[in-house]
């Protein structure tokens, strides 16, 4: 028996999908079940994923299990289904997408290099330089200054941000941290409403590991399934109003 699939619905369900804005997550679903539907693992490692899950949801014998399967309209299969997928999309990005991860790594460095930066945000200027001359000159810490008088989310973490990916931060910071040196104290300056000091405190330059390879494989995995989902949404009805759910 064919397994149906959004090209095969009616309008009326198309319609309906479409309203709730689940049609693309089914196409994607789709998409990467026909890429790694394939992939055989072992049963030891399906045995150990529905283990690990029963322990985590507190089943403790069959009977709970297949009360729970009830209770979320499951089968057994569609469980392991679930369970086995983020396993059955890394050994597919491996065999399919790992190759090409350096130079997609190469190309996005900049965007995965880390920064930790010490931070002070408050709309007085005139307070912004007085406690940056504190810093500067020894008089007053800046994890002191930050829990004291800043006024943004930092003040919880004593103004320390990170490690983040460099261009987390506002494009103005970021470029001041990116061409400052670890421990130089900047001048206050101003972004929107705000007066910031800040100080770099360390630079993290990505480097290319098996951890970033693995990454970089299921970016391109995820750009590949969204072309896909864009080429079959774009082969689908889009007139439908007249089989619109009421």
């Amino acid at each position: 028996m064919q397994t149906p699939s959004a090209e095969t619905l009616q309008p009326e369900a198309l319609a309906l999908l479409r309203r709730h804005n689940l049609l693309a997550p089914l196409i994607r679903a789709e998409v990467v079940a026909g890429a790694v539907g394939a992939i055989q693992l072992e049963p030891q490692q399906t045995e150990e994923l529905l283990q690990n899950h029963c322990e985590r949801q507190g089943l403790e014998n069959e009977a709970e299990l297949s009360a729970y399967l009830q209770q979320l309209q499951l089968s057994q299969a569609d469980l392991l289904w679930q369970l086995e997928l983020p396993l059955r999309v890394q050994h597919h990005c491996q065999h399919h997408f790992h190759h090409k991860a350096e130079a997609r790594f190469l190309a996005r460095k900049e965007q995965l290099d880390r920064v930790v930066y010490s931070l002070l945000r408050v709309k007085d200027p005139f307070l912004a330089r007085e406690l940056y001359l504190q810093i500067a000159g020894g008089e007053a810490n800046f994890a002191d200054l930050a829990a004291e008088f800043a006024e943004g989310p930092e003040r919880g973490t004593k103004g320390i941000v990170g490690p983040v990916p460099l261009t987390q931060a506002h494009p103005a910071l970021a470029e001041r941290l990116r061409t400052t040196t670890a421990g130089q104290l900047m001048e206050p300056f101003q972004i929107a409403d705000w007066w910031l000091v800040t100080r770099l405190e360390r630079y993290e330059p990505a480097r290319f590991n098996e951890a970033i390879a693995e990454q970089m494989a299921q970016e391109l995995f995820q750009e590949w399934v969204q072309e896909q989902v864009t080429a079959k949404l774009a082969r689908l009805p889009h007139h439908l109003s007249d089989t619109s759910p009421a």
